[in-house]
């Protein structure tokens, strides 16, 4: 059995029950660890399958497929698979759900959370898990001068830090990943007409009603965000917020753990994914509105926008 443990530190959640354990409490912070292993001796054909979706194993789908398929075990039954890179994805304790923790060669996971949403004031439903990434140089180009001799203690918490973060020209990504079946396009629109409609007024004014409809207007109808489904809310450099959304169809078999599933291993998911970047905004204001959501004064989740800090400033001591 392989350990593959991510580097950074994240608050420690509190345990829930069925939770899978993927990291470890301490005083002050938490491991995440991705374990990937199983039993041998399912054939060849069952191995060459497995070969085939090893190789694709770092994409969210695919990993969330296997968080939603083995969820209630301790790992798949297939031969002990490994990352090349070591980099182990990093899951969500509540909903299972796994972010890489690095998008493409240069944006580092800083931390996870969760949307919840009130129901009428009785119920809260989880809507979706966000993880918040940033590309490590841009931090350390554009902050270590100013912030660089403070401690990640003393950087936590700290407005003017938390305010450049936003603020200055670093590539940051914020991935949304969809756990509510029933979510649909509308309600997206909806929900951030609301929130980042009351952020663009709080940083820009009231004059803004134009640049939100730009922006929400990118969530078109004829869009379907199924449970699974990816946006990604993308910082460029020069203030540009690229959209972009990844739909799955994922319709898993009812099978049990036996030869005769690993003899069409090949053909063990039944997957479609779809790519493509439905809009982008030059905007500052737009940028430093979506990322208030997640890192701001009063964010979906008060812990993830602390472990960004902490991650964040880890960064300025390298």
């Amino acid at each position: 059995m392989v350990s593959l443990r991510f580097p950074f530190l994240f608050s420690q959640p509190t345990n829930l029950p069925g939770t899978p354990q993927n990291h470890h409490r301490n005083a002050s912070s938490r491991h995440f660890s991705a374990t990937l292993a199983g039993a041998t001796g399912v054939g060849a054909a069952a191995a060459a399958g497995v070969a085939v979706f090893s190789q694709n194993l770092n994409h969210p789908f695919l990993q969330n497929a296997v968080n939603l398929l083995f969820r209630d075990h301790s790992s798949p039954p297939w031969g002990s698979l490994s990352l090349a890179d070591c980099s182990a994805p990093v899951v969500e304790s509540k909903t299972g759900v796994s972010f890489p923790s690095v998008l493409g060669n240069s944006l580092r996971l800083l931390g996870i959370g969760l949307r919840k949403k009130s129901i009428l004031g009785l119920k809260n439903i989880d809507v979706y898990a966000f993880g918040v990434y940033a590309n490590g140089d841009d931090l350390r180009k554009l902050l270590s001068e100013k912030y660089g001799k403070l401690s990640a203690t003393e950087l936590k918490d700290n407005k003017d830090f938390n305010n450049d973060l936003m603020e200055a020209d670093i590539c940051m990504t914020v991935r949304l990943q969809i756990v509510y079946s029933k979510l649909s396009i509308r309600s997206v629109r909806s929900a951030f007409e609301e929130s980042v409609g009351s952020r663009l007024q709080k940083f820009g004014g009231s004059d803004n009603k134009e640049l939100l409809q730009r922006f929400t207007s990118q969530f078109k109808d004829e869009y379907k965000i199924p449970r699974g489904s990816v946006i990604d809310l993308i910082r460029e450099r020069s203030h540009i917020l690229k959209t972009t959304t990844q739909q799955v169809s994922f319709i898993p078999s009812i099978f049990s753990y036996t030869t005769a599933v690993f003899a069409s291993a090949y053909k063990f998911l039944d997957l479609q994914v779809d790519g493509k970047e439905v809009g982008s905004i030059q905007s500052k204001l737009l940028c430093r509105s979506i990322l208030d959501l997640y890192i701001g004064e009063d964010p979906f989740d008060r812990r993830a926008k602390e472990d960004v800090e902490v991650n964040a400033a880890s960064f300025l001591q390298k």
